[in-house]
This record gives structure tokens, sequence and C-alpha cells, in this order.
């Protein structure tokens, strides 16, 4: 139920999701911030994995960038969204696409054939079993190749101010509830579950390494506060130049609307 679920709701807004809903201007600059990290993270010209391609918008930049990369998703809609993008950019020959979603990895034929793999803007907390995501990633990625992973955390200092100024108890409440819960997107019902780095890293921990943990959007707004952006700008890039700075920093990197984590095969 959860899989398909959130598959239909993924497939019901894949042709507007680079518009406000999906890929406003907020979440660009989230994935800009990623974007820095995979570039500082892979080498040029590696062979990569893209675990919950949505729209296709960091495989065609990776590809640009000179990556060649297989970009798998659970929703057909945007997996195909994602090969008509590559394909308007002129870089269909440097990405495949494959309707994969993270529970079936075992489905992708192979064993370390990957130089590293990714996966942006909160993919991962559609997954059930996370273990199961490791176990495979692991088999296909070579040695010491890394994974670069933006999850959307448990603890978000803006949004528990937010909602709790308006006295909405139970959205406060939300990231700290257990297991699956259901959130609402275009009529459809998404399964999400929200995790610490620390409970994110178990479930890796078997397979990988720990290389570099730090929070996304610490001090920076999240992508629902487009009205600070919009009315505030000049504060709002300052607020992003202090959370690069501090999000690293041991208490703060566990905060943050998303947390990103970088892990490295053993």
């Amino acid at each position: 139920m959860f899989l398909e679920d959130t598959r239909d709701a993924f497939d019901s807004v894949a042709a507007d999701y680079d518009g406000p809903r999906g890929n406003n201007a907020l979440i660009q600059d989230m994935r800009r911030e990623m974007w820095r990290w995979l570039d500082a993270t892979f080498a040029g010209g590696s062979q990569l994995i893209d675990l919950g391609c949505g729209t296709g918008l960091d495989a065609v930049r990776m590809a640009r960038r000179g990556h060649h990369v297989l970009a798998v998703d659970w929703s057909p809609r945007m997996v195909e969204r994602t090969r008509d993008r590559a394909t308007e950019a002129g870089v269909s020959d440097r990405v495949r696409t494959a309707v994969v979603g993270g529970q079936e990895l075992e489905r992708i034929e192979g064993r370390s054939i990957f130089d590293g793999g990714y996966s942006d803007l909160g993919a991962l907390n559609c997954v059930p079993d996370l273990s199961a995501v490791a176990r495979e990633s692991a088999r296909l990625l070579k040695p010491r190749a890394r994974l670069a992973l933006t999850v959307i955390g448990r603890w978000c200092p803006w949004e528990i101010g937010y909602y709790a100024v308006r006295a909405d108890w139970s959205r406060v409440r939300v990231r700290f509830r257990r297991g699956m819960i259901p959130v609402t997107m275009n009529g459809h019902t998404v399964w999400t579950r929200y995790w610490t780095p620390s409970e994110l890293y178990r479930e890796f921990a078997r397979e990988f390494r720990l290389v570099h943990q730090r929070a996304l959007c610490l001090l920076a707004p999240p992508p629902y506060m487009r009205w600070l952006k919009d009315r505030h700008p000049v504060w709002y890039e300052r607020l992003w130049r202090w959370d690069r700075r501090v999000a690293g920093w041991p208490g703060l990197r566990r905060l943050g609307d998303h947390f990103l984590i970088i892990l490295e095969k053993r």
C-alpha cells in the first residue's frame, strides 16, 4: 500500500512538478547546495546512480558535467520526464533511465559497476526499508565508492517555530511520529518517514562508513516559506552564507529541514 500510494501521487504531479510544487526558488537553492557537494565528492566522468531521480534535474545536470548516470525512480511518469529532459538537453547518451524503486534495486544487474551514487531532496524518505537500499547499493558500488544523500530530517527548528506560533500542534508533531506516515499531495497520499542522521546511518553502517554529515536549511528557511526570500532577499542570502558556515558543526548538523550525509563503501 505505502509504495503504490506514493507512486500514484508522484505520477499525478509529474507533468508540473518542476514548478512551485517541487522546484520553487528555495528548493532550487537547496538543490544547488547539494550540487556543490556532488561536485566535491565525485571525480569527473564517473558512472553514477541517481536513486529517486524525479524529473531528472540532477541527472541531466550531472551528465552535463561529464558523468554517466543511471537515473531510477518508482514513478513511471517521473522517469518519462527524466528521459525527455535528457533528450532535450542533448545528453541522452549519458543518461539511462529505469523504472526501479529504491526498494527493488536487486533488479539492477551487476556488481561493483558504479563509481558513486546520490539521492536528492528526500526521495529515500519514501522507501520503507533502507537496510535493503544499503545492501543493494553496496553490491552496485565499487570499493570505496561514495553515496551522497539528502534526507528530510526530524528536527527542523524553522518548522517547529512556524507551526508553534500558529498553535498547530498536530503539524509540529508530524516529524516526530515513528514509521511511515501519510502526507497529502495533489489529492493523493505520499507515505513518508522522517529520520535523524544517526537513525539513517544505522541502516547503512554495516556496508558503509560515515564521511561527512551536515544540516541543509538549518538557518536558511525551508521551501514552503517562499515569502521570506521575496520580502527579505538580503537577509535570506545572509542566512544561506551562515548556513554553509555552521551547518556542519557538532550539535547543529543533526538539525535542519534536510540533512546531507556522505557515506563510503567499506
